[in-house]
């Protein structure tokens, strides 16, 4: 769907046409996703099914149920998650070992609203927001509010689990306080407000209080269009992106309107993530959606965090599940002459690595459970034609291929190896360069088939099947790497790809624990 630009600055945020894909649906009402900066999945709430929500490259999970109708969340500098619960009228920490504390709860001996989104500043202190939607049917648990008034409130750093938060701003200035995000330097905290559908902008003082507030932006209304104000973020070169009308609009620092992000379903709350920040992930109604854009976040705590040491609580071990509607299976380059002996490069060494790996009997084993899974099982075959006039020679790896007159059409060199020929059902498809997906029918296969994870396989580890996994992740595809089911000439540079460069491409897993994962 189009998105509008009213601002040329906004090309430079998003593509107009930038696709909007429905990462997850079937939920009530999401909000608060999160992106886990190490282990690189999206954690989200689902107030009214009461049940936190994990997304990943196995699909979508629960995480926590019941939640306590959780809201916004986020974690701190050590990666505790910190979440803003509904049903406790709480803002908690929520430790790796699963252990929760209560880091507010009440104001002046009375028990606060319902706080709803959250923010932390790099020095640990806590900003978050307290209309009374959590004491609403539905979205949180119906009771007598006792404040009487809605605020946005500072734990201070160091605090004690309970200790009273302070007061930022006069309690009448709000209606319902929501959205609340700091600007690139931490100079400045923005707070949006539901009902009076506007944003305002607050001066941050050196003791972390607010000062010289104002309206940044008003009228996110629209008649034709539902949406309001609810989540905010803000991007690295300090632009406010905030739920509204139709999706997002977004802001410049100056309060100049940039541009509108069309989203299919009432959004309300975002958050960017994916291995380079770059994916806005959207909380919108019933679903996930995923959009890719051109700028980051804002550098908050949490993002150059790495994860304590810390023991898993007994039975917490995760399950990788994998939906086998959406996967399909690549079997590359398992040809004579990559991995056999007596094939033109069995001086490599790469027989033996094949070997070592079990590779072909773990591939097999993996082609036969992804057929009866209804998995499609698609052959990548280098091929060549005998005179080589369809290469380049532009690489070594492709000199070295008519050097050795390998993998040349109709000969024995080309074909698959035993155990690995196509089967009824299987596609083939021929390649001359490293990657799978370089002048190939591949992705046109995928789509057609309706598959968005991609199970990779074969040889050689170093070279076609990195240069697919990175080229699949480019192009939005979950890659899964089971490494046991790909080889090279040796274990070194087996393991420096898939330790260094793999990891930050596709998840990578092994053959029993993928034929596990598809069930």
């Amino acid at each position: 769907m189009a998105h509008t630009a009213l601002d040329p600055g906004f090309r430079r945020l998003i593509d107009e046409h930038a696709p909007v894909r429905q990462a997850g649906s079937g939920f009530t009402f999401t909000e608060g996703p999160i992106w886990h900066p190490t282990e690189h999945y999206l954690l989200f709430s689902d107030m009214p099914a009461d049940v936190r929500r994990r997304l990943d490259r196995a699909g979508v999970r629960d995480a926590t149920r019941p939640s306590n109708k959780a809201n916004g969340l986020t974690y701190d500098a050590a990666l505790n998650l910190l979440a803003c619960e509904h049903a406790t009228s709480s803002v908690v920490r929520i430790r790796p070992d699963g252990t929760r504390e209560i880091l507010a709860r009440h104001f002046q001996g009375r028990e606060l609203n319902s706080p709803n989104d959250l923010c932390v500043k790099s020095d640990g202190a806590i900003y978050f927001t307290d209309p009374w939607y959590g004491r609403m049917p539905v979205y949180g648990v119906e009771r007598p509010r006792q404040l009487g008034w809605q605020g946005v409130f500072r734990i201070r750093p160091g605090a004690k689990p309970g200790e009273e938060p302070q007061l930022l701003v006069d309690r009448y200035t709000f209606s319902q306080p929501n959205g609340l995000c700091f600007s690139p330097d931490e100079s400045l905290l923005y707070v949006n407000d539901t009902d009076q559908a506007n944003i305002r902008v607050y001066e941050v003082a050196a003791d972390g209080s607010l000062k010289n507030g104002r309206i940044f932006a008003s009228g996110l209304r629209d008649v034709l269009e539902p949406g309001v104000p609810d989540g905010m973020k803000c991007d690295a070169e300090g632009n406010i992106w905030c739920t509204a009308p139709g999706g997002l609009w977004v802001f410049a620092p100056n309060g100049r309107l940039l541009g509108k992000v069309a989203v299919p379903e009432l959004a309300a709350n975002l958050h960017w993530g994916g291995p380079d920040w770059r994916t806005l992930y959207v909380c919108a109604t019933t679903s996930v959606y995923a959009i890719p854009v051109k700028v980051g976040p804002r550098s908050e705590p949490f993002m150059a965090a790495r994860p304590q040491a810390a023991e898993r609580p007994a039975g917490s071990e995760e399950v990788l599940r994998l939906d086998p509607s959406r996967c399909a299976l690549i079997i590359q380059d398992m040809q004579n002459d990559v991995v056999m002996e007596g094939g033109a490069f069995a001086a490599s060494g790469s027989p033996e690595h094949c070997r070592q790996q079990n590779a072909i009997a773990n591939i097999a084993r993996l082609a036969a459970h992804c057929r009866a899974r209804g998995v499609p099982v698609i052959h990548v075959w280098f091929v060549r034609r005998a005179d080589g006039r369809d290469m380049t020679l532009n690489a070594p790896l492709f000199e070295g291929c008519v050097d050795a007159n390998a993998l040349v059409e109709g000969s024995w060199g080309a074909e698959p190896v035993p155990g690995l020929e196509a089967q009824p059902g299987d596609h083939v498809i021929r390649k001359a360069r490293m990657s799978a997906w370089e002048g190939t029918p591949l992705e046109r296969i995928l789509k057609a088939e309706g598959r968005d994870l991609v199970i990779e396989t074969g040889a050689w580890t170093n070279m076609s099947i990195e240069h697919t996994a990175r080229t699949g992740a480019d192009k939005g595809y979950v890659m899964i790497i089971p490494e046991d089911g790909c080889s090279t000439m040796n274990a070194d540079w087996h393991r420096a790809s898939i330790d260094y460069a793999m990891r930050n491409v596709a998840m990578v897993t092994t053959t029993e624990e993928v034929i596990r994962a598809l069930g």
